[in-house]
């Protein structure tokens, strides 16, 4: 595949190094001095000892869009079922040999077009240090034997590029169909609830109260936003019993403008598998269905009535954290 390098660059940031220091101890029981201990140097794995310097480059990868790529030139990948709040990396043994996990180097790692306050590292399994961007570890993939492949693209459903933003590269064609589709939002109403606002496939939009409106400020991502798929602008949407002033757009942290109404980010649920459901009204005391003036409903919650069986492997409601 064509590539050519992005010419942004970010000024390089030292990561933060955590420093531990023990408290003195003081003499004996008895009164005898306590033994000095022999200072003793503390030695990275073999592995990360031979670790090159890091480099994480924006590149362009023809109908992938921008990625990241190592100092190899090779393509970076974040894994699915590893964690980015906290950092935490699931792919050891065989799966780390086929997706290299990318060690931190013990300089500070070069940045073309990467905004160094992404970048940092985590802990592994096996003591080595492994290069985070927006708390994602971040991979190789052994079949990408040349710069500017993605063979990895994909694979399992689970292994995605990794764009600069720390979120995962989009094919082409999969942008241009949600342009294609536009959005559409629509004054309806719900049983149970009345005045709800929908989406172009008539499922109830929803506002999160612990994101903010003022500014405008989405803090619902990675594991949340696949409960709660934000609604992703695309083009001027059609707006039927809605005030145009009303709504507006919001870049989220991978770098995506999603809708606004008034000044709240508007979200979908996985769980509603049709129109007229709002299952996700009340869920953990922080979710709302969202009206057609920009607010939340006041309505109680109810429990909301299935056309359809969730889709198998649909995420789960997490009390705690109100998805």
């Amino acid at each position: 595949m064509a590539r050519k390098r992005i010419v942004l660059s970010a000024t390089a940031a030292v990561l933060g190094l955590a420093v531990l220091g023990a408290c003195g101890q003081g003499a004996a029981q008895g009164g005898a001095p306590a033994p000095v201990a022999e200072e003793q140097a503390v030695v990275a794995p073999a592995a990360q000892q031979g670790a090159p310097e890091v480099k994480l480059a924006a590149t362009e990868i023809d109908g992938l869009g921008q990625v990241l790529t190592e100092q190899g030139g090779k393509t970076l990948y974040r894994f699915d079922k590893d964690t980015a709040q906290p950092a935490k990396s699931n792919c050891e043994g065989d799966c780390a040999k086929a997706w290299p996990p990318l060690l931190a180097g013990a300089g500070v790692p070069e940045l073309s077009g990467v905004d160094a306050s992404v970048v940092g590292e985590v802990a592994r399994a096996d003591g080595t240090k492994q290069v985070t961007v927006k708390g994602w570890p971040v991979y190789t993939y052994a079949k990408d034997t040349a710069a500017g492949e993605v063979k990895g693209q994909a694979v399992g459903g689970t292994w995605y590029a990794v764009n600069p933003q720390g979120g995962k590269a989009v094919k082409a064609e999969e942008q241009q169909q949600q342009q294609q589709a536009g959005v559409k939002l629509t004054a309806a109403e719900v049983e149970g609830v009345g005045r709800v606002l929908t989406e172009q496939n008539g499922l109830t939009l929803y506002l999160f109260s612990k994101d903010s409106k003022k500014p405008p400020k989405s803090v619902c991502n990675d594991d949340c936003a696949t409960t709660w798929p934000p609604l992703i602008a695309s083009g001027e949407p059609e707006l039927s019993g809605v005030d145009p002033e009303l709504v507006g757009t919001v870049k989220r942290d991978d770098g995506t403008e999603q809708v606004t109404v008034g000044g709240w980010p508007v979200y979908t649920y996985a769980k509603d598998t049709a129109a007229g459901q709002a299952n996700g009204h009340g869920v953990g005391g922080t979710w709302y269905a969202m009206m057609p003036e920009g607010c939340k409903s006041e309505a109680p919650f109810v429990a909301q009535k299935k056309a359809a069986p969730a889709p198998a492997g649909s995420a789960s409601d997490s009390g705690g954290n109100g998805y």
